[in-house]
């Protein structure tokens, strides 16, 4: 048995879902994956000089035991987020003292704890098995992933699944994640196949959309409204296209902040009237290494308030970090929010916090999403309200050189990578809404 029979029954129109219960599992499969080994490989490299195609391999791996409440599925396509970065360049650690926490858990945890890393945070498939106590979910089954991993044993989770004890990302904190041919993951990360979609296309929202979603629309985020501005740092990359996108559909008014005309017209094109393009307005809010400019956070409010009508900001969906914290603080309106969900420019972040205090604002830390977070996010990417924002695609074998494009930033939207899939196009069984959206869900790819 081969990964090959799985794909041709994939790829027949008439397999049925006790066709794929019935198919022989491989014995093994290709993944992407880091070595233990070579933790190391880096040390003493400035971050921008680690290079992930020297870290990332290519190996065949053994099919990993399925345990209860767990699915294997067939990955036609990933793709490459972040976190898939900091994973092939070991920062700002090595994920392998995860995998080794997360296998003193349990008998079952055990297999995570391995001598290489199986990386990759995004899926779209189709489900070959399911183990004991899944009953929402076929062989069979077309399906994306989410990437919150839970063990919900503990009653903090109970309210919202991403404060269990026990919550790690799959495929960064643990191991056999989507950069591969087959996957584990929890019954309980599956969501349906947008239909309108391909393969690629439909794998390439799930981690940053559910991300976005979370920080901006949710109760657990800033609780979006109808006619708030919102100041988006990034605004035509992998998570800001998502958060663009859904200030314009949930009717407020997005401040895009950008670093060229080129990201710029991707905003407008978009829907997005309200641009800044840093670069060309020449923002320095460092004067240098250890000082902030307040000046400069004056200059980009005034300049924000040019664009609003005189008002200021409502929402700052903050990730950049360092960088821009205290300018996003200081811009933001009395009563104001930041939410934040990263920092790519470093994580000690500095601030005026009289501007917080005397004006009653709020920092809301925001990381990825719970299971109905996500379920929501992938709905409106389904309905078609919500577009991927897919730039580029990789076969699997190039997967470090999509890692190598995501971490030099040389990469608009999100990079893709075709896993079990021969092609780009597959996967489509809505050609009817597809047509209806097709220059949106195209926007990316005409760069």
């Amino acid at each position: 048995m081969t990964v090959k029979d799985i794909l041709d029954a994939i790829q027949s129109p008439d397999s049925t879902s006790e066709d794929f219960a019935a198919l022989p599992l491989p014995e093994s499969y290709r993944a992407i994956t880091v070595h233990k080994d070579e933790t190391e490989m880096f040390a003493g490299l400035a971050t921008r000089d680690k290079d992930p195609r020297k870290s990332i391999h290519l190996d065949d791996v053994p099919l990993p035991e399925l345990g209860p409440g767990e699915a294997l599925v067939a990955v036609m396509a990933s793709s490459v987020n972040y976190n898939s970065v900091w994973t092939s360049i070991f920062e700002p650690l090595s994920t392998f003292g995860f995998l080794e926490r997360y296998g003193r858990t349990s008998e079952l945890a055990k297999r995570h704890d391995l001598p290489y890393h199986i990386i990759g945070s995004d899926l779209a498939g189709v489900v070959l098995r399911t183990g004991p106590g899944v009953n929402s979910w076929r062989p069979g089954d077309e399906v994306v992933a989410h990437c919150l991993s839970v063990e919900l044993e503990s009653s903090d989770g109970h309210n919202d699944t991403m404060l269990d004890p026990e919550q790690r990302i799959w495929g960064f904190e643990t191991n056999f994640g989507g950069l591969a041919e087959i996957a584990l993951v929890k019954s309980n990360q599956l969501m349906p196949k947008p239909d309108h979609l391909t393969w690629e296309e439909a794998a390439a929202p799930g981690l940053v959309n559910s991300t976005a979603y979370r920080q901006l629309v949710s109760r657990n985020g800033a609780g979006m409204k109808q006619g708030d501005n919102v100041l988006i740092w990034g605004a035509s990359g992998g998570l800001g296209s998502y958060a663009t996108q859904f200030a314009l559909a949930g009717g407020a008014n997005p401040i895009c902040v950008v670093s060229s005309e080129q990201k710029a017209a991707i905003c407008r094109s978009m829907g997005a009237e309200a641009i800044i393009d840093r670069t060309a307005e020449g923002y320095k809010f460092w004067k240098d290494e250890n000082t902030q400019d307040p000046k400069e956070w004056k200059r980009f409010g005034k300049r924000i308030r040019e664009l609003t009508g005189g008002e200021d900001i409502d929402i700052v969906f903050e990730h950049p970090g360092r960088e821009t914290f205290g300018a996003s603080v200081y811009v933001t309106r009395k009563g104001g929010t930041i939410t934040t969900c990263a920092s790519t420019s470093g994580y000690m972040h500095q601030y005026d916090n009289r501007y917080l205090w005397m004006s009653l604002k709020r920092i809301i830390g925001s990381h990825f999403a719970n299971y109905r977070e996500a379920w929501e996010a992938n709905r409106l990417i389904a309905k078609g309200k919500i577009h991927p924002t897919l730039s580029k695609v990789y076969p699997l074998e190039e997967t470090g050189q999509a890692a190598h494009d995501v971490h030099r930033n040389a990469h608009q939207g999100k990079v893709g990578v075709l896993c079990l899939a021969p092609e780009e196009g597959l996967g489509v069984r809505d050609h009817e809404k597809r047509a209806k959206h097709i220059d949106a869900i195209n926007r990316f790819r005409n760069i």
